[in-house]
Order: structure tokens, then C-alpha cells, then sequence
């Protein structure tokens, strides 16, 4: 991939765009990349930001629709997915994790894509007992069907990195939250577990910019968590891999609650 495609010149398609985490890297970059704009349903976003960029409704249980939606591409960064840990195999995950998982990746490869970054989930661990700390080469132990499809999802990335010469890189994204916003599962979880997957905004989107803009990696795993300071998962070579460098702790913007919690224990 060439170092130097990395600017507005450089297309991207971002399926999952209307949820949290697309919404929020598209705002944070919008100036940045040319955008292709994908999501399941209609949505909208501020006309001040999308202008320049384009909007799509995309299922991308649909093949033919990932193959349009891959056209005149040059990174793919999958977001779409059902992120629900309950979520139904047959009528939600075995479509939209599954099947679209391989749709979006055998379109990017068939229209000439040169990346797609998947966002896989720390879940693929969440079979190992809370104190086992996930490296990247650590063997995969989802513990339930969700973690399940993005461990196929990782395989895939695998699959067409090795096979078929697509550059492909899996991010394990911990526990997403937006900037200055305490999440839900924090008032009803707010224990040095939780904490642990915490995951920042502006670290996600710095962390999205290094998937996209560093050259050649054929195939990577790379760990998306803050810098907090207990991890559960390991992010010595996502750093060196692609330049991250996390600015927040969970367990410093959380102390209160942390505090309020341990003493109600």
C-alpha cells in the first residue's frame, strides 16, 4: 500500500456508519478521507460534514450490494455488525456477522481494494477467567456465539490476507465509549473489569488512522483498548506495530465511580 495515498484522496468505505463508533470517526476525520458513508437503514448526518462525501444504504447480508458498495474503493474499514452478546444466531448474526463478513471481504477483494480493517471485539476472550490478560497470539475463547462470529470474521481476515493478497487487519475493540460520556454499563459495572476493556473515542480514532495509513502489514491483529491502567488486553504490539499511542485511563476518568463502588462492596 503506498504511504503515500493516506489523504482526502484516499476512499473509504465505513459500513456501519450511522452507529456510535462510525459516527464519530467520520466526524473526527471527515477532512481527512473521502468518504463512502454505508449503513443498513437510511440515516442522516450534519450536511456541513457529508458534502463532500457520499451516503449509502447497505445490507451487507446482500453480495451484489457489497460488491457496488466496494467499487472505486481503496480502504474498507467494516464496522456493520450486531453487537449484541445476546443477539439470535439464525435471524441476526449468522447475516450480519457471518455472511456480510465475507461479503464485504470478497467484494473488497474483487473491486481492487488495497485494505480492509475489521472491527473484530475483545469478546473472542471472554471465555478465559477475568485475571488472563488476551495477547494477540493468545489462542481465541469467546464465550458466547457473538465473540463466536468475530472469531470467523478474524479467520476471514486471514483467510484472504494469506490466500488471496488482501491486506487485512482485525482490530479487537474493547469497550467503546464516546468522549465525556459515562456509558450505561458503567453505573451498573463499575469495577476494575469493566475498566479494563475501556476504550476511548479519540484512542479509537487514532488507532483507526494507524490501520489505514500504515503500509504494508499483509495481515495483522492489533488490540483496541485505552491505556488503562489494568489491561485485559495487551497493546505492547499494537503500538509498535501501527504508532498507537492511547492518552486515556479508565481508571483515572472513573475514579469516582470506581471509589463509590468498591466502597458499597
Amino acid at each position: 500500500m503506498d504511504s503515500h495515498q493516506t489523504s482526502s484522496c484516499t476512499r473509504i468505505l465505513l459500513t456501519g456508519a450511522a452507529g456510535g463508533i462510525g459516527s464519530a470517526f467520520f466526524a473526527a476525520t471527515s477532512s481527512r478521507y473521502t468518504f463512502r458513508l454505508a449503513d443498513k437503514a437510511p440515516f442522516t448526518l450534519p450536511e456541513e460534514l457529508v458534502k463532500e462525501h457520499e451516503v449509502i444504504t447497505l445490507d451487507i447480508a446482500d453480495p451484489l450490494a457489497c460488491q457496488e458498495a466496494c467499487r472505486d474503493i481503496d480502504i474498507v474499514v467494516h464496522l456493520a455488525a450486531d453487537p449484541s452478546p445476546e443477539a439470535d444466531f439464525y435471524s441476526s448474526l449468522l447475516p450480519n456477522n457471518i455472511q456480510g463478513v465475507y461479503n464485504i471481504f470478497r467484494a473488497a477483494k474483487d473491486q481492487g481494494c488495497q485494505r480492509v480493517v475489521f472491527a473484530s471485539s475483545a469478546h473472542v476472550f471472554s471465555g478465559y477467567a477475568e485475571d488472563i490478560q488476551g495477547h494477540t497470539e493468545t489462542p481465541v475463547r469467546p464465550g458466547n456465539m457473538y465473540g463466536v462470529s468475530k472469531c470467523f470474521g478474524e479467520a476471514v481476515a486471514t483467510y484472504f490476507a494469506h490466500s488471496e493478497g488482501l491486506s487485512s487487519i482485525a482490530i479487537r475493540i474493547g469497550a467503546y465509549t464516546r468522549n465525556g460520556v459515562v456509558p450505561e454499563w458503567m453505573h451498573k459495572y463499575p469495577d476494575p473489569r469493566g475498566l479494563s476493556v475501556y476504550l476511548s473515542e479519540r484512542d479509537f480514532n487514532q488507532l483507526l488512522i494507524g490501520c489505514i495509513e500504515t503500509p504494508n502489514i499483509p495481515f495483522a491483529i492489533v488490540h483496541g483498548i485505552s491505556d488503562n491502567h489494568l489491561k485485559r488486553l495487551n497493546i505492547n504490539s499494537t503500538r509498535e506495530l501501527v504508532g498507537y499511542a492511547p492518552q486515556d485511563d479508565a481508571f483515572d476518568l472513573f475514579e469516582e465511580i470506581l471509589q463509590a463502588w468498591l466502597q458499597n462492596k
